[in-house]
């Protein structure tokens, strides 16, 4: 089990960018970490993907505009937001799987989850 903590999240407007953190408490390089998102009534999204081998996947929603990366010295990996348009108001969460290779959005293959972060676009 690894614990997982977000960070970065804040209000923006239209067309601004932010970064998000998620830190770990056990080296990255043994999982797959995946962002995803949530709005309050509707199910959790993946956003973006890296897996140990730094392959990525993104969504279609934000292919260009959002950038997944990882610091396996700091056991951190970040998301980078650009672009960012009120649909993408929600709360952040980044989740890890140890399942080798692993590169899915979806949220059932991932074991251990972060507290989230609240991210808010304004028109």
């Amino acid at each position: 089990q690894v614990r997982l903590e977000e960070s970065g999240g804040g209000s923006v407007q239209s067309g601004g960018s932010l970064r998000l953190s998620c830190a770990a408490s056990a080296s990255i390089g043994l999982y797959s970490i995946t962002w995803f998102r949530q709005v309050q009534d509707k199910e959790r999204e993946g956003v973006a993907c890296i897996n140990r081998f730094d392959a990525t996947k993104y969504a279609d929603f934000v292919k260009g505009r959002f950038t997944i990366s990882r610091d396996i010295t700091k056991n951190i990996v970040y998301l980078q937001m650009n672009n960012l348009k009120p649909d993408d108001t929600a709360v952040y969460y980044c989740a890890a799987s140890t399942t080798i290779g692993l590169v899915s959005l979806e949220s059932s293959r991932y074991d251990d989850w972060g507290q989230g972060t609240q991210v808010t676009v304004s028109s």
